[in-house]
């Protein structure tokens, strides 16, 4: 079993990235939100777990221990495959996770892509007493509003914004927002692309420049 890798990101598109270890380039498949904290050329280390079938070898990588954990809980629920436990993990943190199944809130998983009504019902069933060693939101709320403003910053300076703008468009956004509006990379997205209303990014401004000249 690979229950972690370290090495230096060689790639990173999407939900997947590239890290080698030894000389070895190990594609890892990750949640949108922990690609984007990924940097090409650093080093990084990624908890992972690997899922062995018949015809494939595919490693999932996690963020922390809560994560992975989470990921092993879903699994073992009837109809939820790895694409599906990460497809959670990509839209609610593991504290949002625990919560949902403590409220039996299985509205929360059927949002979730390839999450149907049935399948929400037996995560809710199927995990409940099993939560209790992931972090209490209280003490892990901080922690996730940071590393999602941090990916959404990122996120907007990759558009074109500066880092600036990009910055107190984010600031307004975790400002005017409540803590679930900006729990998740797309979300906070959003409000801060709202934020910026007309304005051009940087780059593209300085391509029309460019044109214009």
């Amino acid at each position: 079993m690979i229950s972690s890798v370290r090495g230096v990101v060689l790639a990173v598109a999407g939900t997947t990235a590239v890290i080698e270890v030894g000389g070895v380039g190990l594609s890892v498949s990750v949640t949108p939100q922990h690609a984007l904290s990924l940097r090409v050329g650093s080093e990084a280390m990624v908890r992972t777990a690997l899922i062995v079938r018949e015809d494939d070898l595919s490693l999932f990588g996690f963020v922390d221990t809560d994560e992975l954990a989470v990921f092993d809980l879903l699994r073992g629920v009837t109809g939820v495959g790895p694409k599906s436990a990460m497809g959670v993990l990509a839209a609610m943190t593991p504290t949002q996770v625990a919560s949902a199944v403590a409220t039996e809130d299985d509205a929360a998983f059927r949002k979730v892509s390839g999450i149907g009504p049935k399948t929400a019902k037996l995560i809710v069933v199927s995990l409940a007493g099993k939560m209790q060693a992931i972090t209490t939101s209280a003490v892990r709320a901080p922690i996730v509003r940071a590393t999602v403003s941090d990916n959404v910053l990122v996120a907007l300076v990759g558009l074109g914004w500066s880092e600036r703008v990009a910055a107190q468009a984010v600031d307004e956004a975790l400002a005017s927002a409540g803590t679930d509006e900006t729990a998740t990379v797309p979300a906070l997205l959003r409000l801060a692309l709202t934020r910026l209303g007309p304005q051009q990014p940087l780059s593209a401004a300085s391509a029309r420049g460019s044109s214009g000249q």
